[in-house]
């Protein structure tokens, strides 16, 4: 992370409250019911994203307002604005609006810090669990369970007798059946949005490959969580995922744990 701007570990404390108090939003709409539709490209949207999402830009243009926000419920209305090779938040404000729907307790708030394409910080909040993961490059990863004291999270090595798979509950395709095919896999765990990442970062998996259409906001939350507890994720051709790509959709992917 860039050294100057902003103390790493207050940023990441800011960024944290912010999430919490997204959740927080979340949860009171979900209490009293949502009310969806659907967006142009037929994916769900309900009102608990886009309240999430209005708080979580107003926050961080506040908190740095030199830093420009890329939030997905914003790019659906059209504002875009310029990042030109520079730093930039990315927001997902409710990553799993399927599962926010159909009850179930993983979905996530999202909240990524991009420099030079790279993804340095990172928060992802369940807030229908109260958990919390959070990790910034050089400082490493933590998980933190209701008001529990966090913990330090950290990528394992594979186990020689193969690795834990984690995948998508609602996007396992035939092709990431078939890519799995030449991997020694010992066990598939299935979760949902961006809760996947948060898993390889806490050493409780080894590969989630993702042979599937994403969008930066669904990514770079984990991304930074995995990042910062040592693992890494790249395309199918090995290469470093980055970000600030044009349209913000992100090639195929496999993230990993520790070698």
């Amino acid at each position: 992370m860039s050294p100057g701007r902003r103390n790493p570990e207050t940023l990441i404390e800011d960024a944290c409250a912010i999430a919490r108090s997204a959740a927080a939003t979340i949860m009171a709409i979900h209490e009293r019911g949502a009310k969806m539709r659907t967006k142009s490209d037929r994916s769900p949207v309900t009102d608990a994203d886009e309240a999430a999402n209005a708080l979580i830009v107003a926050r961080l243009e506040a908190l740095t307002p030199e830093i420009p926000v890329i939030a997905e419920e914003s790019v659906a209305h059209g504002y875009v604005p310029p990042i030109e090779g520079g730093d930039f938040w990315l927001v997902d404000p409710l990553d799993g609006t399927k599962e926010f729907l159909s009850e179930s307790n993983e979905f996530t708030v999202n909240i990524a810090l991009i420099e030079d394409r790279r993804p340095v910080l990172g928060v992802v909040q369940l807030p229908a669990l109260d958990q919390l993961y959070f990790g910034a490059v050089g400082l490493g990863a933590s998980a933190r369970i209701g008001e529990a004291p966090a913990r330090a999270i950290g990528v394992r090595a594979q186990p020689a007798d193969g690795a834990t798979v984690v995948a998508s509950r609602s996007h396992f395709s035939a092709a990431t059946e078939e890519w799995l095919s030449d991997v020694a896999v010992t066990s598939i765990r299935h979760a949902g949005s961006s809760l996947k990442f948060c898993v390889i970062a806490a050493g409780e998996a080894d590969l989630y490959p993702r042979l599937g259409r994403t969008m930066e906001w669904d990514t770079a939350a984990g991304h930074a969580v995995l990042a910062a507890a040592g693992g890494q994720v790249r395309d199918l051709d090995g290469t470093e995922l980055l970000y600030g790509k044009p349209g913000f959709e992100n090639p195929h992917f496999v993230a990993r744990g520790g070698s």
